[in-house]
């Protein structure tokens, strides 16, 4: 588990970027929890990995991408992304599909995550 940094905070983002708002307020808590200087990491599982989908369009009820939110984490020092393998095979997604760099991980390795963050959020 050496590969998971140690964080403040861990968000984890299982809902997609349309239909209802939790993505969005996940990113969001995130964003505020950096900018006071916590150290942030996302885990994307299940239908969250669908928010990293380069090229997205309006969701039917008029929802924006969640892409130019997910390019300024990185101002934000929000650099460890984290996406469950399983989550993006099962859903026939590529690494190359995503608009940003992640880490993949699965099994041990999502528990390992959770282990390394004193906070964890759930969305």
């Amino acid at each position: 588990m050496n590969d998971i940094p140690e964080g403040d905070l861990l968000v984890i983002l299982r809902h997609g970027p349309h239909g209802n708002s939790w993505l969005r307020e996940g990113l969001d808590a995130a964003l505020v929890a950096a900018a006071f200087g916590q150290r942030v990491s996302l885990l994307f599982l299940g239908e969250g990995v669908m928010a990293l989908l380069k090229d997205q369009q309006e969701g039917p009820l008029g929802q924006k991408g969640t892409q130019p939110m997910l390019e300024m984490l990185g101002m934000y020092d929000i650099e460890t992304l984290l996406v469950d393998r399983r989550a993006l095979s099962e859903r026939g997604i590529e690494v190359d599909d995503l608009c940003v760099s992640v880490s993949l991980v699965e099994g041990e390795a999502i528990a390992g995550a959770l282990a390394h963050h004193r906070q964890i959020l759930n969305f």
